[in-house]
Parts: C-alpha cells; structure tokens; sequence
C-alpha cells in the first residue's frame, strides 16, 4: 500500500516524497483508494445491466456529503492499511484527513438524509443514482462579525475534486424562454415543439458512493452548467471584453451557489433556473440509458423509479411529460400513466410557505411549454375531482396545480403529488399530520397515496467513524454483530447498569468532550470545561426549531445563578451551531442574540463558570462529526406538529446522549424504541398547539404569570445583552408577546422545569449513564439501512 501511494504521489501528482506537503499526501492517499474502489463500480454497473435490474434515481437539490475519505476507507475495509502505509512514510492519516474540503453541498437535514440514502442504497445493494447540482461554492461559509453572521463564499472546488469523473460524453442541451409551436396537418393529432430562446450545456460529474464492505458502489452524478459558446468573439474583438463572456457567466452562475436568497426576482428566477437545470438534465440522461436497453418507453415504470426528495425537483413531473409526449411521441394518456408509475415523492415539511409554488407569469416565461402541460394535467385531476369525486368549490381550489388565492401561483407541492404513485412523510407523525394538513384534500381524492418511511441515519458514518471509542467499547462489550446489522446494539442493555461498563462509557464520553473544548478553544478563544454537561443544539436557525426558548432559558439560568448562589447548580455548556438562511431577518438575529447572551454571562464572575453559552461558527458535517459524540443533553425542541422528522436527534441518541423534547417529528418513535423513562419529553403535543392557535393564543397572559419568563424577556428587550443598541431585540420579543406563534412562552414554564428534571438526572451518574447507554442500545431501527429497505420494497419495487 505505500508503495502505491508514492506511486500515486510520484505520477499523478508529480511531486517528490521528500518535498511532498500534506495536501499531497492526502490527494495520494485519496488516489490509491479511489483506484480500489473502481473496480467494484464498473462491476456493480455491469450487473445491472446483465440482470436487467430496476434502477432507483434520487433527485436532489442538496447532498450534504461532506469529507468522503474517511467514508471510503472505512466502508472499503482499508483503515488499518492506509494507516499503517502513511504511518510507515513518515505521515498521520488524521492530520491529513482535515485537509480535505467539506462539500457544502446541502443545507441541513434534507441534504444529510440525501447523503445518509445514498450510502445506504449501496450497502443494502440497491442500484442507484443520485441527481444533483455541483455547486462550485454550495452553501455560504458563515462568520461572525460583532455577532452577526457573515456569509462568504465556500470554495470546495478552488483545488480540484479528486474523488470525482468527468463525463463528457454526458452532456445535454437545457432550454428556457422561447416559444411553443403546434405543428401536424388538419387531420393529424397536433404535435408541441418547444423553441427556447436560451441554452446551456448540462456536463455530469460523478462521484462514487461506496457502500459497507465495498459490497456495491452506486453513483453521484452531479450536474456543472455550460454555455453553448464560451466567448462572444465579435464583441471581444470590439474592445467589449467583458460583454463577450456574458453567455459564460449567465450558464456558470446556474451552478455556482445553493439556494440563492430569493427575496427578490431575479433571485426566484435563478432558483427555478437551478431546479429545472438539474431536473431536465437528470431525466434526459435516465431516458438515454433506458433506450440502451430496451425499444421504448411503455415499460419505463417497471425498470426506472424517480424518488423526488421535497419539491424542488418537482418540475420533473411537466418535463418527463414534455419528453415522452414532445420528443419521443407518446400520446398524453399514457405519458400520464407512465409517469405517475415512475415518480414518487418524499415530503419534507408542513410548513405552507416551504412548499414551493411558482408565480405564473415567471414559469410561463422561462418553461412555456411546462406551463401548458401543467394546465393540461391539471384538466385532467380536477375533472375527475369534479365528476367521479364530487368535490365541492373548496377542494377544487384545494387541489388544484394553480394557486388563484392572489396572484396566480403553480404549486409545486401538489404537482409533486398528483405525478406520483407514492407520497411519503418521513416521521409517523409528520405522516398522520400531512392527511390533514397541506395535503387533506389530495388524501381525500387520492386516499391511498400517502404513506410513512421515518427517516434513518447511516450508522457508519455516525458512530463508527465519528466515535470509534464508543464503537470499540461496544465491540468490547457485545461483539461485531452490530456493524452489519444495528438491531444487535440491543445487547447493550444487559449493560446499562453495569458499574464497569457505565465508567467505560463515561470515559469515552469524556474523551470526546476533551476534543471538542480543544476544538472550540482553540477556533474561538473560549475554555469550556469538559466536566461540565454539554448541552448542545446544533440544526439549521429557524423560530420553529426555537433556538429562542433555549436562549431565553439560558437568561432565566443566569438570573437564577447570579440570585441564588448557595444553590446546588449543574455546571452546563450551552452549545448552539448552525447558518441562517441570508434573507431571512429573525433567524439572523437570533444568532446574534446569542452570540450577544454568550458574551455577557461568559464574562460575569458571578456565574463562576457554572454556565457558559457558545455559538460556533460555520457548521458543516465535520463540525458534526466532533460535536455530536461529545454531547450529553441533545436539544430537539421544535414546535410540536412543525418538524418532519429530524435526523440530529437520532445521531445525539445513538451516540449516547440524553434528548430533551417535544413530541414533534421522529421524536415520537425515538420515546417508543427507547422508553419514555430515557428521553425528557415537555410541552404541548401537535393536537394542543393547533387547539390553541385555533382558539386564539394570549402569550400576554401566560408570560405575566411566569416571573422567570417575563424577567428574561424584559431583560433582553431592554438592552441588558446589547447595551450598544437597547432597541435591538424588542421586535423578536414583541413577536413572543404579541403572537407567539411558535409556543416559545406557551412551553417556556414545561422546557425549564424539564431542564430542572435533567439536573436532577445528571446529579445521579448512575441514573445518567443507565439512560445513555440504553438509548445507544434502542436507536438501531433508526439506521437508514431500514429506511432504504422499505423504500425499495413497499415504494420502488427494487
């Protein structure tokens, strides 16, 4: 193996062992594994085609994949082997490791499950592809700036990818704008031809997935924006330099950021730029290699399943329409029926305005002929709700593709659901609350449609390889059972109360904690004590997740610190991490309300350390990776009925940390695995939240009875944490007083009693660790393997 990397080194790269610098080895390192893993991905390819084999297609806006050498190397079975090859040249496979850059390719959970499904597809020997976007810079790098967030670009590209293949002979031609023309005589049926006045290239990039034990290597094709012609030479040569790349620049920034801000026109029309880009590009290909094998496409259902991760690739449904019907001649009917056979849709939230939906007048400019087959479709449903279902006025407006309620919208959510076959929710809850929700209408027309797939973690990546001392105390403990199939984690059990195991665990624990105080002293010049709990909340900045209760919470702790000091009180961490969106004003204060708490009570004697509160910057997967087995209280506080699902909650718990919560998303079923006695549950449920809004909620009322509440409120309303500003936060607590529509008052009293239980809890390491250590033992259904599993058998037949 070392003579392979310094091959590698010597001829791919080109450089000397002996001038070699860490970026070096680590390309080297990356290339011989890469090399391994070839092999058993043109045989997975081979097989699927000898077999004839169903295909899955996951469309994606984002894959959260983060570092990929380390998933590689475990899943290959070669850690031990490239580090003692590195170890014998003189070089740490860890200190190389952190060179590589993260992809910021996603923005939270949905692109971590992404992630999660494709490594889980391999391992479980599932051939697929996954579809999505090689942003050149993905998701902004925060920083912080006097507390605020700063966003600046995120070059994970700016030295190359080693990991991935270009794939020239992969291209496509992508339309926007221009014009529809019917062509064919009187007495033919009439045919569409659609004339887009723009074009760009779509060029694939793929990237291998590797599954556990190197069993099946799928592929990630992602999709980089061309223009048709680089370079206008007439205004070049006409001393009109920068004019003469504007086709260039116009293509290239199609694929240069995710989710750029959409608060203004133009920025909602590069949005569905982006969506239509990677969806046309995706199905052209998927139609491509089915014409390789088979003579057309009236069996396109029975051997290709299109997964549709939330709605932004949802405009596939208009154009696998357009393609069938425009360019390969399939009449309407059985393009309809073929499609809705080939599609199924995976929602991701409740919340309505996350839904996407489309002015008309901007859809019909840029996609004309989508625009018509969205009519066409939308005939065709309410039609049928009309004459077979007898739907009233309402419903008909309900289920409609054209949202009439203002001006004119296509909603891409119910497009989603009436082109599918399935529509799933991701959490049993999330499930039961999408029928009688957003999609109460659709449910009634379509009643067996919706079902549940809870969403999973892939166990590798977040136990093996980010807590390999947890992983070998369990080995230790119950043998290797568990790493091919996390059902046996259940054999922890019969060692939660074992005194000796608990110290082991305790001790893992406490190394993790070490690593992550070095990491945030050494990033942020803050010493936090690894004694103390980590209480941690880590997720993307949103007031439904209600990183505001826990602040508040935390300047109700330091009130009472500071006025009870002969108190017993539990030294605690306070942890937050994670980017708010750059448009979106209160969750951008939020971070700064913390960041604002931090430096207050960080810096008063009078807490005596006992807490301290730390907002780190820049969260990605590898932060996660340090953060999450260091933690002992996981935050999982979202207004009940508003979180999907949730996946940070199960890699806390997996990794043997206690959950304070709602009863909201996967929450729910992680209360039933692990047992109500080892989570902390507060608050109200779904059912209550909608009572109360619907009976109109008086947060006034509630916060005057709560002493804690109202002091903490005060406080941060007058200034006390922004004295260079008094007025800053009295907007974000003059939401709470005047509508609350996040239940931040309605469970504050609920969320710092609870807090109090957890003390209470910690105090008695015995009861602590017995909790921990079974919640380890119980989170083995949530692996996505599971996930996977159902998908294939009860959605994609595969």
């Amino acid at each position: 193996m070392a003579e392979e990397i310094i091959e590698r080194l010597t001829y791919r790269i080109g450089k000397d062992a002996k001038v070699a610098k860490p970026h070096d080895w680590l390309t080297a390192t990356i290339l011989v594994v890469r090399d391994r893993i070839i092999d058993t991905w043109m045989e997975s390819t081979r097989k699927v085609y000898r077999t004839g084999g169903k295909r899955v297609y996951y469309l994606s806006l984002e894959f959260l994949i983060g570092r990929l050498m380390r998933d590689a190397v475990s899943n290959m079975g070669l850690m031990q082997e490239i580090r003692d090859a590195l170890s014998s040249l003189g070089v740490d496979i860890d200190v190389i490791a952190v060179l590589e850059p993260d992809a910021a390719l996603g923005n939270g959970g949905l692109g971590r499950l992404a992630a999660c499904f494709m490594e889980s597809m391999a391992t479980v020997d599932i051939p697929a592809y996954g579809y999505g976007i090689r942003y050149v810079h993905g998701l902004f790098r925060q920083q912080m700036a006097d507390g605020w967030q700063v966003e600046l670009p995120e070059s994970w590209l700016a030295h190359g990818n080693p990991w991935e293949f270009e794939r020239r002979e992969s291209s496509y031609e992508i339309g926007y704008g221009g014009t529809v023309e019917t062509v064919g005589g009187y007495d033919e049926t009439p045919r569409y031809v659609w004339k887009p006045a723009e074009r760009v290239i779509a060029m694939a990039y793929d990237t291998p997935a590797v599954g556990w034990r190197g069993k099946r290597v799928n592929t990630l094709r992602l999709w980089s924006a061309q223009p048709i012609d680089p370079i206008l030479l007439d205004a070049f040569n006409a001393g009109d330099h920068i004019g003469a790349l504007r086709e260039s620049n116009k293509a290239e920034s199609l694929t240069r950021v995710l989710y750029p801000a959409d608060a203004n026109p133009a920025g909602q029309e590069l949005r569905l730029r982006q969506e239509f880009f990677f969806s046309s590009a995706s199905l052209q290909d998927i139609l491509r290699r089915h014409l390789q094998q088979y003579p057309d496409f009236t069996n396109l259902h029975e051997k290709v399943a299109i997964q549709l991760n939330d709605t932004h690739p949802a405009v596939s449904i208009a154009e696998l329409m357009r393609l069938l019907t425009d360019i390969h001649g399939m009449d309407f009917e059985q393009a309809w029926s073929v499609t809705r056979q080939t599609f199924s849709y995976t929602n991701h939230t409740l919340l309505p305005e996350a839904l996407e939906t489309w002015p008309v007048p901007l859809f019909e400019r840029l996609l004309p002929r989508h625009m018509q087959i969205v009519y066409a479709i939308n005939a065709l449903i309410l039609i049928e709700a009309r004459k077979q279902k007898s739907f009233s006025d309402t419903q008909i407006r309900s289920i409609s593709l054209i949202d009439e309620s203002g001006d004119r919208r296509v909603r891409m959510g119910n497009l989603a659901f009436v082109g599918s076959h399935s529509v799933n929710g991701v959490s049993a809850l999330h499930t039961d609350l999408m029928k009688v929700t957003v999609f109460a209408d659709l449910h009634t027309m379509y009643p067996t449609r919706i079902n549940n797939k809870t969403n999973g973690i892939t166990p590798r990546r977040w136990l093996m390889q980010c807590n390999q001392g947890l992983t070998s105390l369990i080995q230790e403990a119950i043998g290797d059972e568990f790493l091919d199939n996390t059902d046996a984690l259940q054999g922890l059990n019969a060692h939660a109360d074992d005194k000796t195991f608990q110290e082991k665990f305790a001790a893992v624990k406490r190394a993790n904690k070490v690593q992550l105080a070095n990491l945030v002293g050494s990033r942020m010049g803050i010493r936090i004590d690894p004694s103390a709990m980590f209480d941690i909340q880590i997720k993307r900045i949103h007031e439904y997740k209600r990183q505001l209760l826990n602040i508040i919470e935390a300047v109700a702790l330091y009130d009472q610190i500071r006025s009870h000091p002969e108190l017993d009180w539990v030294p605690r961490v306070k942890l937050f991490a994670g980017k708010a969106a750059p448009s979106y004003h209160n969750a951008k204060l939020i971070i700064k309300l913390a960041n604002d708490v931090a430096r207050t009570i960080n810096n008063d004697p009078a807490v005596r350390g006992l807490l301290k509160v730390v907002f780190v910057p820049n969260y990605n997967v590898s932060l996660a990776e340090i953060i999450v087995p260091a933690a002992d209280l996981s935050e999982q506080i979202s207004t009940a009925g508003m979180e999907a699902s949730g996946t940070g909650n199960m890699k806390f718990a997996l990794n043997g940390a206690l959950t304070i919560g709602t009863l909201d998303g996967a929450n729910v079923e992680m209360r039933d695995h692990v047992g109500e006695e080892n989570i902390v549950i507060f608050g109200m449920t779904a059912d209550e939240v909608a009572k109360v809004r619907e009976e109109g909620h008086q947060p006034r009322a509630i916060i005057e009875k709560s002493r804690e509440l109202a002091q903490a409120l005060n406080a941060i309303a007058t200034g006390v944490f922004s004295p260079d500003d008094r007025s800053r936060f009295t907007g974000l607590i003059d939401g709470i007083y005047n509508h609350d529509w996040f239940m931040v008052a309605a469970d504050f009293d609920a969320y710092a009693e609870a807090q109090r239980n957890v003390d209470q809890i910690w105090s008695d390491p015995k009861s602590w660790y017995s909790k921990t250590i079974r919640n380890t033992a119980r989170m083995g259904w949530f692996s996505s393997d599971r996930t996977i599993r159902q998908y294939a058998s009860e959605i994609w037949r595969a």
